[in-house]
């Protein structure tokens, strides 16, 4: 089965959506975006040129994902999620002139297989969030985030560790 792509959304015809992807109103996937199958894009979500999305991830509605992230496989955006994109930003050079896209360092955010991040949250890039961590909803991601580590608040500090389906639990879990 193919992509199911609502009417009212942008997709750059240079976009790729995999099978079975569905994207919702309203959502806008810039040139060269790669979306994986079984994804969810949601309502007025955002994804800059070049970003790249695994399989089975859900961005929620209004997630702003900035290029040049990249979303590993089962990965959860939620809902309003900000991944920034320029270390200095800018309007304009220091002699007045309004920035260009040769005027900026792009850097980005990646978030490896399982993670999650809670709604509102924001990621200052160049950040990595870990295999499997969580980003509370609310929280500003400064630094990376290891795999399997809860974090929250502003700015985010690791508050436990969690397991493959979301649960704390006492201490990092082990992959076997």
């Amino acid at each position: 089965m193919t992509a199911r792509i609502h009417a009212s959304a942008d997709v750059d015809p240079a976009a790729k959506v995999g099978d079975r992807t569905l994207v919702w109103h309203l959502a806008q996937l810039r040139e060269e975006v790669r979306v994986g199958a079984d994804c969810v894009i949601g309502r007025g979500a955002y994804l800059g040129p070049g970003v790249i999305v695994g399989d089975r991830c859900k961005i929620q509605n209004h997630a702003l994902v900035y290029e040049p992230a990249v979303v590993a496989d089962g990965a959860f955006i939620g809902p309003a999620v900000v991944f920034t994109n320029d270390l200095n930003p800018r309007a304009v050079t220091p002699d007045g002139r309004l920035k260009g896209s040769d005027d900026w360092d792009c850097v980005g955010v990646i978030v490896e297989e399982g993670a999650s991040i809670g709604a509102r949250a924001v990621c200052v890039a160049p950040v990595r969030i870990g295999a499997w961590a969580m980003v509370a909803a609310g929280s500003v991601v400064t630094r990376d985030v290891p795999a399997y580590a809860l974090v929250a608040g502003v700015p985010a500090r690791q508050i436990g560790w969690v397991d493959r389906s979301g649960q704390r639990v006492p201490a990092r879990p082990t992959d076997t």
